[in-house]
């Protein structure tokens, strides 16, 4: 199971890719990091569990899906792109880095298809 420290590693991890922003436009507990004003990652921490919402393409989420319980569609976002992790530790720090990149790597093919 991951640790408080192990979440503010996720925050630290999501705040240093190149580029990105931090807001919180809804609530002081959930955290949307962007891309140029793109939105690649929701970090939710008012919960027991935290949530991490991210990009994800189809394929692979439902490979994800299928594999881990902690792995859902997201609920406030479209749930063909987006799809939220509990983090309860099936999956990994690792892991959760590795779908960040993937998460923010999407964002900026939207980004750069803007141009």
């Amino acid at each position: 199971m991951l640790s408080d420290k192990d979440s503010k590693r996720i925050a630290t991890y999501l705040a240093a890719k190149d580029n990105a922003t931090v807001a919180y436009p809804y609530t002081k507990t959930l955290a949307v990091y962007s891309l140029n004003d793109t939105a690649f990652a929701y970090l939710e921490t008012g919960k027991q569990l935290l949530r991490l919402s991210l990009r994800i393409d189809q394929e692979l989420s439902k490979l994800l899906r299928e594999q881990y319980e902690e792995v859902l569609p997201a609920q406030q976002l479209d749930p063909r792109i987006w799809n939220t992790i509990i983090i309860s530790g099936q999956l990994s720090f690792a892991e959760l880095t590795a779908l960040i990149d993937h998460s923010y790597q999407l964002a900026a093919q939207i980004n750069h298809s803007d141009y």
